[in-house]
Formats: structure tokens, C-alpha cells, sequence
């Protein structure tokens, strides 16, 4: 297969959203990068096209008008046809996806191996079987398997702006929140955490999440008291990049800030429910993962409980989570 690919290829990549689902794409796209010489273009939705402009392997962004597709229609589609590719490779694996991949301009058309809602119909070839055992970025990676070359060990090749913070060390940020509520480990369990590192460690602590999250991040913000750094709803998602670097350790249940932690090299602590940290938990070996064991009903991939009552989370200890954070601040740099 890679001898089918010319030298310093044109290769048009697709990854719409997530935020999570965007930073599991960076490996494969590096190894691209790195092993073809490759010059990449990346079609994402309009509220990431400025993080992924933080992607050095990237040459240009094109937005993808997901809320007004019908009136920045036009435009779109001259954007996405301005340069003519040697491969088009679906990341997304979506029918609209693959239906930017068809409008592209390019011969060979590529979707993973998870592609669904009959996308596999509009590919040249689907990279890979379906294997869902493994993790998300994995996953991904297929498609460097596919086009022959070696699958190295997976770099996050990402560059946000440095950020200087003045708060005492340790500084842990605390992500509380996520679109589904079995991912979501109490308010409450979070503030007990906070105000155990702040007494054991001497720690800074700083709330980040999204506009939506500003009533719960509030709360929290008062009942743990002392020093709280309170940044919820107020950061771009680059300049939430910037702050997740300055970091000593990332508390969070699963979520994209969680997978954006992960790939600037920050220890990250995470608190798993409804999802299988096998697939989509922070990737690399510095990680660490705290979940319930014996719930049969775990991990369930629902946004609702069946039991409802949430026992794989309201039944996690907090002393678990205090626990495993001093044992990473030891090592955190």
C-alpha cells in the first residue's frame, strides 16, 4: 500500500468533534506527519478550529459550519475544494463525515474501523476490522497500519501558549464535569477531595469546565474555601490548554479536558463510571484511574442509570481519590 503513496503527500484529515475524540487522532496524524512527510489539512468543526491551529503537524484548518451549515454552505465547500489531496482520511467515521470526504477533492478515501451509519459505503476502504477493545487512540491508528507504515510508541504533538501562574504549588485542577451525568462523581465527593489536598498537601485548587458548568463550579467554589482558583466557563478552549500545562495534577472524571490533560503531559486522575477507561481513559502510563469495582452493571456506556441510583459512583470512596492524589503529587513535576 505505501508504495501507492507519493512522496511529501497532500493528505486531508477529518475530525469533527469531539474534544476528546480530537486529541485521540494526534498520534496518527504525527506518525503521518513524521514517517511521509506528509503536508496536512484538518476539517473540524468551528469551535475547534482554533485548537487545532495548536497542532504544529497541521498546515491549515477548514471550519465546518455545524450550526449554520445551510447559509455558510457555499463558502465551506470552495474552502474544502481549494486544494486537491492524494488522500482523504475520515476519522470521524459518520455518514456527514464521510460526506466531507466525498466532497473533498482526492482520490483515495479512507474511514476507520468504526465507521457507522452506512459511511463505509462512501469510503475506497475502511482501514482495519472493527475492534473495540482497545483504546480510542488505537483505534485510530489503523489507518497508519493500513497505508504500511511502523506504529511508534503514540506522541501528542500539541503547542499551547506558556502561561506564567504566581499560585502556590501544588496547583490541581479539579474537572467535575461532563455532558453525562453516570460520568459525573458528586459535587460534594469533589469538595471533601478539595479541602483534604488543601490540609494534606497545601494545595492550590482550580475549577475548569464549560459555561454549563458555572452553577456547580460556584458551589464547589465556596464550600472548599481557602485557595481556589475558580475558572470555570472563563477560558478558551487554547487557553485552557495553556492553564492545564502549568498543572501538578488534574483531578476529572471523563471528559475531553481529561484527554487535553493527558496530551500536554500532565499526571491525570481519573474518576470512571458509566465508560471503560480501557477505551477512552487518559492515555499513557503516568495516568491513573479510580472506578468501583463489583457494580455488574459497569462500565453500561448509557447517559442514564438503569438502577437509578448511581451506585458505581455514589458508592466510590473519597479517601480512594485523596489517597492516589498524594501518592502522585510525590511525583509530580
Amino acid at each position: 500500500m505505501s508504495k501507492s503513496i507519493p512522496s511529501s503527500p497532500k493528505i486531508l484529515v477529518i475530525k469533527l468533534s469531539s474534544l476528546g475524540d480530537i486529541f485521540h487522532a494526534l498520534p496518527a496524524v504525527h506518525s503521518l506527519k513524521q514517517d511521509l512527510n506528509a503536508s496536512i489539512d484538518w476539517v473540524t468543526q468551528t469551535s475547534y478550529v482554533d485548537l487545532v491551529k495548536c497542532f504544529p503537524d497541521v498546515n491549515r484548518v477548514i471550519a465546518f459550519p455545524r450550526r449554520d451549515f445551510l447559509k455558510k454552505s457555499s463558502a465551506f465547500v470552495r474552502d474544502l475544494r481549494r486544494e486537491k489531496y492524494d488522500l482523504i482520511l475520515d476519522f470521524q467515521g459518520l455518514l456527514k463525515s464521510a460526506l466531507v470526504a466525498r466532497i473533498g477533492r482526492g482520490g483515495k478515501r479512507i474511514g476507520p474501523s468504526f465507521a457507522r451509519e452506512g459511511s463505509n459505503l462512501l469510503y475506497s476502504a475502511v482501514a482495519g476490522p472493527k475492534n473495540k477493545n482497545r483504546h480510542a487512540v488505537d483505534e485510530v491508528l489503523d489507518v497508519v497500519r493500513y497505508l504500511g507504515r511502523e506504529v511508534r510508541k503514540p506522541e501528542f504533538h500539541v503547542v499551547f501558549p506558556k502561561m506564567s501562574r504566581t499560585e502556590p504549588l501544588p496547583r490541581i485542577a479539579f474537572n467535575p464535569c461532563s455532558r453525562w451525568q453516570t460520568k459525573n462523581w458528586t459535587p460534594e465527593r469533589f469538595v471533601e477531595v478539595g479541602r483534604a489536598l488543601q490540609e494534606r498537601a497545601g494545595a492550590t485548587i482550580f475549577l475548569v469546565g464549560s459555561s454549563e458548568d458555572q452553577p456547580v463550579c460556584g458551589l464547589m467554589e465556596k464550600q472548599i474555601g481557602g485557595r481556589v482558583v475558580n475558572l470555570c466557563g472563563k477560558t478558551s478552549l487554547v487557553e485552557l490548554g495553556s492553564l492545564l500545562q502549568e498543572m501538578n495534577l488534574v483531578i476529572t472524571v471523563d471528559s475531553g479536558p481529561m484527554h487535553m490533560a493527558a496530551a500536554v503531559g500532565r499526571p491525570v486522575l481519573a474518576i470512571f463510571g458509566a465508560t471503560d477507561p480501557k477505551r477512552t481513559g487518559p492515555y499513557g502510563e503516568r495516568h491513573r484511574i479510580v472506578a468501583l469495582e463489583g457494580v455488574d452493571c459497569r462500565p453500561c456506556f448509557s447517559g442514564r442509570c438503569a438502577r437509578h441510583d448511581l451506585a458505581c459512583l455514589r458508592n466510590l470512596p473519597v479517601e480512594r481519590v485523596v489517597a492516589q492524589a498524594m501518592e502522585m503529587l510525590k511525583t509530580a513535576r
